[in-house]
């Protein structure tokens, strides 16, 4: 099972670039694709559901061109997209069932289905309440849930934490995460912690480019020697911002107690500290910023 991306590119009206030369090889697992609103992440999702068509580049699914012959991935295709609408006034159930028929799964075999999947996100003792009471955390496990129903080789997720609570997001992580098996499950997402903790390999994107892909373990040995900490005085912030990468800012009694990437030690107060998967994606998307406005 294999998906490949071959420089894949998107130009929408006006000469804009959503997707310039993306390549990329998927097995199994959770790739979590990283990257800030405007990235070009929605783009790439849409293009891989078949939803839209590239401008230039392929998709290729086992070896089969998608853009040629889309029905090879669509059914074997679950997405959730970021914008989800569901029927309100239908029931989780009747909603499950309308979307199982228009899949082409019906009677006895739909049922079960049906029935599997709502007790795996855990929406059995809801499923005679109407969606449109539903939290957006329940809305969400609806969705996955009808993305799950043709029990799919390649599951798509775009931004699916977006407005959920702490808690809530924690358990959508999970699931997909018991999802992953033997499937290939891309999470798309601008929330670092949404993917650190369950993603088998992570990709960085900006500005329609792809900036790095590796395991999480390799990003972070890369990073390794560059993560700083110290302590400054309110005052000093500003000109520190100008000077480095500060990536976090904790308020003390002391004074600020700030996290800085650099490939120097920035001052001789500041300890190394270990890396974190936030200060490497925000070191990516920095240096590439910087690279653009050279």
């Amino acid at each position: 099972m294999q998906l490949s991306i071959g420089t894949l590119s998107k130009q929408y009206r006006g000469g804009v670039w959503g997707l310039r030369d993306f390549s990329i090889d998927l097995k199994p697992g959770i790739l979590g694709l990283l990257g800030p609103n405007g990235a070009g992440k929605s783009t790439l999702m849409r293009i891989l559901a078949t939803v839209t068509k590239p401008t230039a580049g392929e998709v290729r699914w086992n070896g089969i061109d998608t853009t040629k012959e889309p029905n090879a991935l669509r059914e074997v295709l679950g997405y959730l997209p970021q914008d989800f609408g569901v029927y309100p006034h239908l029931t989780a159930q009747e909603f499950l069932e309308y979307l199982a028929a228009a899949k082409g799964l019906h009677g006895p075999a739909a049922k079960k289905r049906i029935e599997e999947l709502l007790l795996l996100v855990n929406l059995m003792d809801a499923r005679q309440r109407q969606v449109g009471g539903f939290s957006g955390g329940m809305r969400q496990r609806v969705g996955i849930a009808a993305a799950l129903l043709n029990d799919p080789k390649l599951l798509i997720v775009d931004e699916p934490t977006a407005g959920l609570d702490p808690e809530e997001r924690v358990r959508f992580r999970n699931l997909l995460s018991d999802l992953s098996g033997e499937r290939i499950v891309i999470l798309s997402t601008h929330i670092v912690s949404d993917v650190e903790s369950i993603a088998t390999g992570i990709a960085l994107i900006n500005r329609g480019k792809l900036l790095m892909h590796a395991p999480p373990e390799d990003l972070l040995t890369k990073a390794e020697g560059k993560v700083w900490e110290m302590t400054i005085a309110a005052e000093q912030l500003s000109t520190l911002r100008q000077q480095y990468l500060v990536t976090a800012v904790v308020r003390r009694a002391d004074g600020m107690r700030v996290r800085i990437v650099s490939e120097t030690s920035p001052g001789s107060s500041a300890l190394p500290a270990t890396p974190s998967l936030e200060d490497i994606y925000l070191w990516y998307v920095a240096y590439d910023r910087e690279r653009a406005a050279a």
